[in-house]
Order: structure tokens, then sequence, then C-alpha cells
């Protein structure tokens, strides 16, 4: 009978051996696909969650996987109307805890641990079916805290995270992964604006003269405008101006205009700034406008024109100090909260995703 047991348990043994071979694997390649527990035994981490954080015997964090759903699902973004959104080379990663207000502790506080030290953040896509693609390795921009509408229109204080996706090298072999992360860190930083443009500021004139809007109406509408088509954005913004003081509104041509977005002049109806030409900036973001933006923006104006840039986002404080720098032109900026509340004001429709 231990002759039978012990041949059951080689056979057993020989089995997992087996299957741990197929499924730990020793890089990640971007682009390719794989399969939750390939994840879960190549980099030591739990089975569950977006955020898969795997640490030493002494209980030191080693790297960290994270998963995000889909970018390309509808239902994600029915179901939660701040679905993960990639942007150019940024992934708006939004923090763990889908009811009530979140909190930085946990799992969430984890990934701020990059700031001091080149840990390693594996970046997948959640393709459905246990099948998940890899983004590649994940600096961590900047976190800030946001106000945000749930499904159900409720309004909750949650924790974004900007996470920039690095393809390149395009094969991260697993001993590799903290001398890669250290060396783009060390590339990233040493901008002297690191830490200006790591903050996310409020803008001290959101406080308008007419009565304060209702924070949940202004919110609701924020999370509407991030859900309209780009094109349609750029006219919407095109019919806002017109709503406000402005004349002789177009929209650019899509291509080759330099960055500016919407042209108009200001009424004739105003005293002082009738006829002054404007040129605008939109974007439809839900990661931060920082001072790069500003600069290719200011950088595409006519010498003739009045610069004012627009998003649904937030924007930094190093881009604040350079839309307010004293010895260059100086460029009004409209962050998500007064866009709403402009829209609320104008009258003007916009498709819900949200019920009210």
């Amino acid at each position: 009978m231990s002759a039978i047991l012990s041949t059951s348990h080689e056979k057993r043994a020989r089995a997992a051996g087996s299957r741990v071979a197929v499924n730990s694997l020793s890089q990640f390649v971007v682009s390719d696909q794989y399969t939750n527990d390939q994840i879960r035994l190549s980099l030591g981490v739990e089975n569950l969650g977006g955020i898969r954080p795997s640490l030493d015997s002494q209980g030191r964090l080693r790297h960290i996987a994270i998963l995000t759903a889909s970018l390309e699902s509808g239902k994600i973004a029915v179901e939660n109307p701040y679905f993960d959104r990639m942007e150019g080379d940024i992934l708006v990663y939004t923090a763990q805890g889908r009811e009530g207000d979140q909190r930085l502790a946990g799992r969430n506080k984890r990934l701020i641990e990059q700031y001091s030290a080149p840990i390693p953040m594996y970046g997948f896509m959640n393709l459905g079916q246990q099948s998940y693609r890899f983004l590649g390795l994940l600096e961590l921009v900047r976190h800030y805290q946001e106000t945000q509408a749930d499904k159900r229109g409720a309004l909750r204080k949650v924790w974004i995270f900007e996470l920039r996706v690095h393809p390149e090298p395009d094969v991260v072999r697993l001993g590799h992964a903290s001398r890669i992360t250290e060396e783009f860190l060390v590339r990233s930083r040493s901008l002297a604006s690191t830490e200006l443009e790591r903050e996310v500021a409020e803008l001290d004139d959101n406080a308008p003269s007419e009565p304060a809007l209702d924070s949940h109406r202004v919110e609701i509408m924020r999370t509407r405008l991030m859900h309209v088509e780009p094109y349609d954005f750029e006219h919407l913004i095109r019919d806002l101006m017109g709503r406000n003081g402005f004349r002789d509104a177009v929209v650019t041509s899509v291509s080759g205009d330099g960055g500016i977005d919407v042209e108009a002049y200001v009424d004739d109806t105003s005293d002082f700034f009738a006829g002054t030409h404007v040129q605008v900036q939109v974007k439809r973001w839900r990661h931060a406008v920082g001072s790069i933006e500003l600069n290719h923006f200011r950088g595409a104006l006519s010498t003739t024109a009045k610069g004012v840039f627009v998003t649904t986002s937030h924007y930094t404080r190093a881009a604040i100090l350079e839309a307010r720098h004293p010895s260059k032109l100086a460029v009004t900026l409209v962050d998500g909260p007064k866009l709403a509340s402009l829209v609320l004001r104008s009258g003007l429709e916009v498709g819900s995703s949200v019920e009210e």
C-alpha cells in the first residue's frame, strides 16, 4: 500500500512540476498574450485583483503586476464612467475600491513606493477569457485625489494613478526588470520640473462671479463631456464659445492645425477686447495636462492671438506656472470643473451616460 501511495504522490508531483514549467515564464514580450496563471506563477502574485504586489520573505516589495480592464470594452464604460483609459503613452488608472471613498492604503499605497525605489510594475490589459496582453513596464508619473460620480451618480473621492507605459525594450526578462526600471526613472526624474509636474493643482480662478453650481451636477456634466467623441468635442467647444461672447468661431481642419483646434474672435459687444483673436486647444483627457503640452501649444499660437487651453481633466502645478509665466504670452486655462460649469450655464445639450 505504501508503495502505491508513494507512486501516486510522485505522479502528482511530476504533474504539478509540469504545470509550473508550462506556466512559469522568465520573460514577457510586449503585445504578446498571457494567461492569468502565467502571470500569477511567473511573478509570484495573487490570483485576483487589479493591483497585485509581490513581496519577498522579509515583506519588502519586489514588483507589482497591474491589470487593467479592456480599454475598448463598451460594457466597461457603462459599469464605470471613469474606466481606465490609454491616452498616448499614459495609462490613467483608478485605484481599487468600487464603492465609497477610496483610501491611499493597502495595495493602492504600494504603487507610490516607486517614487523612492525602482520597483518594476508590469502592465497587462485584460482581453477577457483569462487572456491578458502585456503592455510593458510602467512608470508612475503622478497620483492625486479627485471627486467622481459613480454609476448611480453619487459623489465619492478616488485616487488616480497616471502611469507611463514603456514598450521598450519589447522583451522584458524578469531578472532585468529592476535595472530597466531604474534606467527610465533616472532619465525621467532628471528633468528640473519633475516635482512640480507630479503635483496636480486646483485653479485659483474656478470660483465664478455667479452663484456656484451644485457640485453633483458639475461632476455629472464632466463625466458626460469625457464620453463625447474627440471631433464632436471640438465642435461642442466651438458652440460653447459662440454662447459666451465670441463670434466667427470655427473648428480647424483635422490635419495641419498645429495644435490649434478652435479659432474665434471676441464679440464686438466687449468694450475692451472686441475683435481679439483667440486660439484654443482642447483635450478631452482624463490625465492631467503638464507644462510640456502648454509649451507646445504656446509655440503653435499666432503672434496676434490670445491662447486658451481647455481640458476635461486637471493641470499640474508646473503647467499653471508655465501658463502664467511673467515673460511669456499668458495662456488662459479651463479645467474640467470649470468647463462643466460653463456648459451647464450655457444650456448646451450633452449626451448622457450617467443618470442625473
